[in-house]
């Protein structure tokens, strides 16, 4: 089943490759000609954009739009003839009041825009051009504030963030648990509101080999993880304990334990649920390379109550792991599991066979009152 091609074993010290990071990031990169297709996204690109640039496309918006307006303002000013460095005819009106240069057209762009509105410059109100500028310029400086505080707002509430006070273990173990053979991860939530319907699931990819030869890239298969309270809407107060049975249906069960170091697969656990607080969806998500799978480990306890009745959680031990005895490999142990089911089915077999008299009650009567009626027959 885990099928390796030449080349993807990596040698020791060597970094591996992942797709998913121990924090959920995709390391996967596309070719430029994908990036046109952000453009039809564009709110979802500036969003997801790093701060760096949020602020520049802020700061920039901004200043851009005072600066293009302070030039319309200017040119209405020399137009008109209403600069300090113009000859005014007697009679001159004025389109703007004290806007004698391009540095006080734009200071007026500024006050215009942001409302502050100091007095000093104004609209005379004797030119039609300027009380549709002022207009304009009064709409499109309302679109960026709401532009940019939709942006600010909707970065800083993003549902990632709420994932950064979800963690994994380290590490994921493979033991005995309620007497099949599971392999355990470890998951927390470390804030006290809870994730509404928490959903859990697996991904195991792999380099896959088809029967005609052909290698697929990044072959994926469902691994299903559950835990003791169920699989779906979980109670997530508390650090739980995940576990996937693996059984004939596992795509672990031709594992061993010495086999497993040498395998080339990456396990990416999901965690999906709904922030209490915020009400958004949010998805947590990390990945096992083989190096951070323990075969024969399991978890420390972590969670004890206190004195006053109180339940304490012990991050320290949260992806320490101890050795227990575990068995070499899933189908030994499958096989060993059958073959004492079936040495329980033939010891009860024999059991039932070593029964003396009838087995069927309803005979037994039937025989005895038969044999009593031709007893009296007799005897007439």
């Amino acid at each position: 089943m885990f099928q390796l091609l030449p080349g993807h074993l990596h040698p020791s010290g060597h970094k591996t490759a992942r797709l998913v990071s121990k924090d959920g990031r995709c390391n996967i990169e596309y070719d430029n000609s994908t990036r046109l297709a952000f453009l039809g996204d564009m709110w979802t690109t500036i969003v997801e954009i790093r701060w760096r640039f949020v602020l520049l496309l802020f700061v920039s918006s901004f200043t851009g739009s005072w600066f293009i307006f302070s030039l319309l303002w200017y040119w209405i000013a020399k137009t008109n003839g209403d600069l300090a460095s113009q000859n005014r005819t007697i009679g001159h009106v004025k389109c703007i009041d004290n806007v004698n240069g391009l540095t006080t057209a734009f200071l007026y762009s500024l006050e215009t825009q942001t409302t502050i509105g100091y007095g000093g410059r104004a609209l005379t109100g004797d030119c039609a051009l300027t009380v549709a500028l002022i207009m304009v310029q009064s709409l499109l400086g309302v679109f960026i504030n709401c532009f940019m505080c939709g942006v600010i707002l909707a970065k800083i509430s993003l549902p990632k963030k709420r994932a950064k006070t979800v963690t994994f273990s380290e590490t994921a173990v493979i033991c005995l648990k309620k007497g099949r053979l599971c392999l355990l991860i470890r998951v927390a939530n470390l804030r006290k509101t809870l994730l509404i319907g928490s959903n859990i699931y697996g991904k195991l990819v792999k380099t896959s080999v088809t029967p005609d030869g052909e290698a697929i890239i990044l072959d994926q298969l469902d691994v299903d993880f559950t835990v003791d309270a169920g699989k779906d809407n979980l109670f997530f107060v508390c650090p739980l304990t995940l576990y996937h049975v693996i059984d004939r249906s596992s795509p672990f069960f031709e594992l061993s334990q010495d086999s497993l170091s040498k395998q080339d697969f990456e396990l990416v656990v999901f965690l999906d649920g709904t922030a209490e607080s915020t009400s958004s969806s949010c998805q947590v998500r990390t990945s096992y390379i083989p190096q951070e799978i323990q075969w024969g480990h399991t978890f420390l306890p972590i969670i004890s109550k206190t004195k006053t009745g109180k339940y304490c959680v012990d991050f320290s031990n949260f992806s320490r792991s101890v050795p227990v005895s575990t068995p070499h490999c899933a189908l030994c142990f499958m096989a060993d599991v059958e073959q004492r089911n079936s040495d329980c089915v033939r010891q009860q077999n024999n059991t039932n066979h070593s029964k003396s008299g009838i087995d069927n009650l309803g005979f037994q009567v039937f025989d005895m009152e038969t044999e009593t009626q031709t007893t009296d027959i007799t005897k007439m």
